[in-house]
């Protein structure tokens, strides 16, 4: 007896970037995903946005040696290319679309007949996978229990103010605490959770992070910071006239902002570009973590389905948050994990 139905397509060849197919893609296009998506919905937060994106990275990379290059690949080499900002965010957009759906399972018969791919069977109840015992334990370990994880997240993805992602994340290296493996990291519109993605400024939050730009500081205090440099320029007082044309090229003027401190122009491209650990660029002081688990917050997502005020009143995005919750493939989120030692 089989243990599990499961639509498995058939390998195909990739000529150029398309839709992937998912796992469970037969059973969603034909009932959504049960209690959280219609079939609508699902067809808009999907199968129209990710074909949106695949034609657009199709069009920025037709007839170039990127035209077969998988997103994650795009998304790494491109996050520190200012010049192909555009070929940065539909590449990541895409492969965090595929992340965030992939990880999602349909309701199964616990114990289905011998079925073939035109005779699958559904299931009405939406349910979730258990949690293998290694990953339980370092969730124990990191958020002191699996419901402490859920609030946390689920908190986390609520309160975002913007389109973005919340990732579960797991760190591969040495911490103050070994024990706390696993975090929650949040980014914005395209940003990647990715490490070798980090050296491109992602969007932030300015109610929850501090930049370092406040409201009275002076064209030229701004323009030391974007230098990093703690000294003067030599005739401070001539910054003035430039303020509105920072790097003109005039004497005395700041550089322009593209020599700052990120970016592939900046003070630091060389060292960041040859900043290695195990193999993996990172940003300086970034972690090499692995991506486990993500959600999506974009509304074009949650809005069809459940609207600004929600099904019961609870808010929209919330009640979306909380029903996504109950169809995570844990399984699979283990074994992104490469598994766990206890």
């Amino acid at each position: 007896m089989i243990g599990r139905c499961l639509y498995a397509p058939k390998i195909q060849q990739r000529q150029k970037h398309e839709v992937p197919l998912l796992t469970h893609g037969r059973f969603f296009e034909e009932q959504g995903i049960p209690g959280v998506l219609s079939p609508e919905a699902y067809d808009i937060a999907w199968t129209d946005y990710q074909q949106f994106l695949v034609t657009k990275l199709n069009n920025l990379t037709a007839n170039s040696k990127e035209e077969n290059t998988p997103t994650k690949d795009l998304v790494l080499r491109y996050a520190r290319d200012p010049n192909h900002a555009a070929l940065f965010n539909y590449a990541s957009a895409a492969h965090n679309n595929h992340f965030f759906f992939s990880t999602m399972v349909h309701s199964l018969p616990q114990s289905p007949t011998r079925c073939t791919a035109d005779q699958l069977l559904f299931a009405q109840s939406p349910t979730s996978t258990s949690v293998p015992k290694p990953l339980l334990n370092q969730i124990n370990l990191s958020f002191s229990s699996l419901a402490s994880l859920r609030s946390h997240f689920l908190a986390t993805a609520d309160s975002m103010f913007g389109p973005g992602y919340v990732w579960l994340v797991k760190r591969n290296q040495h911490t103050i605490n070994n024990d706390m493996k696993l975090s929650i990291l949040a980014t914005y519109n395209a940003g990647s959770p990715y490490p070798g993605a980090h050296f491109r400024l992602q969007p932030l939050d300015m109610n929850t992070a501090n930049t370092g730009v406040t409201a009275d500081m002076t064209p030229n205090q701004y323009a030391r910071m974007m230098r990093g440099e703690d000294g003067t320029y030599p005739n401070d007082e001539r910054l003035g006239p430039y303020a509105t044309g920072l790097g003109t090229g005039q004497p005395n003027a700041p550089p322009p902002m593209n020599r700052g401190t990120a970016g592939s122009f900046g003070a630091y491209s060389n060292t960041i570009q040859n900043s290695t650990l195990h193999g993996q660029r990172k940003a300086p002081g970034g972690a090499l973590i692995e991506v486990l688990l993500g959600v999506s917050t974009w509304e074009h997502v949650w809005l069809r389905e459940y609207g600004f005020g929600g099904k019961n009143g609870f808010g929209g995005k919330r009640e979306f948050l909380e029903a996504w919750w109950e169809k995570i493939d844990w399984g699979q989120v283990s074994e992104r994990g490469g598994g766990f030692s206890r």
